[in-house]
């Protein structure tokens, strides 16, 4: 639902890229480097309580992702081994802020069935990602779904967020919300790339 406002985003992030061009970083650096920024902050703070603090620092890290490929563009570095490296490490994010929450789950004592919708919705985000990309490999396309990346993150670090801040469940509900909606949206890609290959058949 998010990804509409991509486009709109990377014009707000064509200072900064612009700024670290002029200092000579290359893309793939800031890719790397916000990677391991977010996985420090994700093990750093979540599993020890302090979850309003890291959701805000993870949620500017987040916000600041699309700088590397707002660099590439505008400096025509664009590259497959680029776009192949933001992805994969995307995924490395990801599973560094659900895997972050699954230990503060356990640190507070939650029921072990929490502790297993956190881990079903880290697999269902993985997924998502799995079908889409291979999807496409195979002539498809399957960019369909309730949950895509940024809600998926909007979601979780919005529930972090309210949780520290002493909202009860806030946490809870937001993972129970990512295990409903990442089944659901990998249901999505499924059911669209078998249409077209039903089309196809068709022909």
């Amino acid at each position: 639902m998010l990804e509409r406002f991509r486009h709109g985003w990377r014009r707000v992030m064509t200072p900064p890229a612009r700024l670290l061009l002029g200092r000579g970083v290359h893309p793939n650096t800031v890719t790397w480097v916000g990677t391991l920024c977010l996985v420090l902050v994700a093990f750093g703070t979540i599993p020890f309580g302090w979850l309003w603090q890291g959701a805000l620092a993870m949620g500017v890290l987040v916000m600041s992702d699309s700088v590397d490929g707002q660099m590439a563009r505008l400096s025509g570095q664009e590259s497959r081994y680029g776009a192949f490296l933001d992805a994969t490490l995307d995924r490395v994010s990801d599973a560094a802020v659900m895997t972050a929450a699954m230990i503060h789950f356990v640190r507070i004592g939650d029921s072990p069935w929490m502790v297993g919708l956190a881990g079903w919705a880290l697999a269902m985000g993985q997924v998502t990602s799995y079908v889409k990309a291979r999807a496409e490999a195979e002539g498809f396309h399957a960019d369909v779904g309730i949950a895509a990346r940024a809600d998926r993150l909007v979601v979780v670090l919005l529930g972090l967020l309210l949780s520290g801040l002493g909202v009860p469940l806030a946490a809870e509900a937001a993972v129970v919300l990512l295990a409903v909606a990442g089944t659901v949206t990998v249901a999505q890609r499924l059911c669209t790339v078998r249409t077209q290959a039903e089309v196809l058949q068709d022909r």
